[in-house]
């Protein structure tokens, strides 16, 4: 959605395959916000629709016994999931049908003002706004995830207490969410910061209902991952190529890179499952098609190591 440029819906579309293909089992496919405020995700249900598709006919091909480990990625066992900001935008992702959408996520923020800029509602309005997405998806059986933006500072406000993200966090789960991303959305959070953060909400929640979402303005994304784990976390969210930012917080940079966060955990020696040279030509393929270089260090460093060869 930070994109200049509209990205063609075939093109997102061969991403999430290329991204399955290199074993990525959880990936958020689109937003079913008003296109009139974010024209790049008008195409959320053709893509959606597109998903679809490709997931019926892989179903159909069948996986040969005789295929390496390696290769039985495939899109019927990765999650999809959606950004559903209100009612509206749920039952649009519904209306896609059945077999595609395996998750929505609902996202509020630990900031008043940062709440009404980017979804025009107090915390506490956006909260309602969500009690009825919530509600509805068990109609459908679906499961919701929550965003809780700010986490360790707003571009408006300055700190924000973490006692604050503790507050909508627990709402979020009492309205039913299975899991809580913790989102540093400017990208401000240092490791000892995370730490007070973290521990702060685990006291409200199940550390195993956490998650941590770090954008990378300050180049402390990797750190305060690192931190993260050290509290118990282990879940976390990044972006292929490091793309991505927020339209309402201006200055923050993408998220965290997969590539980079891929390369740090197989260093420490957790297996994630992705192949990381699959990863960075996924992160190549979509650079190439934006026109753009990768704020991924680590992706950087695979494509010039293969293209020395």
């Amino acid at each position: 959605q930070n994109e200049v440029k509209i990205v063609p819906t075939e093109t997102k579309i061969k991403l999430v395959q290329k991204l399955v293909n290199a074993g990525c089992q959880y990936i958020e496919t689109a937003s079913f916000v008003s296109p009139r405020w974010v024209p790049a995700m008008a195409d959320s249900k053709d893509v959606m629709i597109g998903l679809k598709a490709w997931r019926d006919a892989k179903a159909g091909e069948g996986t040969s016994h005789d295929e390496p480990v390696s290769m039985l990625h495939s899109p019927a066992s990765a999650v999809f999931s959606v950004l559903t900001p209100n009612l509206k935008g749920f039952e649009n992702a519904m209306s896609v049908g059945d077999g595609v959408v395996d998750e929505v996520a609902i996202f509020a923020s630990a900031s008043e003002t940062f709440s009404k800029k980017n979804i025009d509602c107090t915390i506490q309005e956006s909260l309602a706004r969500f009690r009825e997405v919530t509600e509805k998806a068990k109609d459908y059986n679906i499961p919701v995830r929550g965003y809780v933006s700010c986490v360790l500072g707003c571009p408006y406000e300055g700190n924000v207490d973490a006692s604050s993200v503790a507050k909508v966090a627990k709402e979020l789960v009492e309205m039913g969410c299975h899991e809580i991303s913790l989102g540093d959305t400017i990208g401000v959070g240092t490791p000892d910061a995370t730490k007070e953060m973290v521990n702060e909400v685990k006291m409200a929640i199940d550390v195993d209902m956490l998650a941590v979402h770090f954008h990378d303005t300050y180049g402390q994304a990797l750190a305060n991952i690192y931190a993260a784990l050290g509290e118990g976390i282990q879940t976390v969210d990044s972006s292929v190529a490091g793309l991505g930012g927020c339209p309402y917080a201006a200055g923050a940079s993408g998220n965290v890179a997969t590539e980079d966060v891929v390369y740090m955990l197989n260093g420490m020696g957790i297996d994630c499952g992705i192949d990381i040279d699959k990863l960075a030509d996924a992160g190549s393929y979509i650079l190439g098609e934006l026109g753009r270089e990768s704020n991924s260090r680590c992706g950087r460093a695979i494509l010039a190591k293969a293209c020395s060869l």
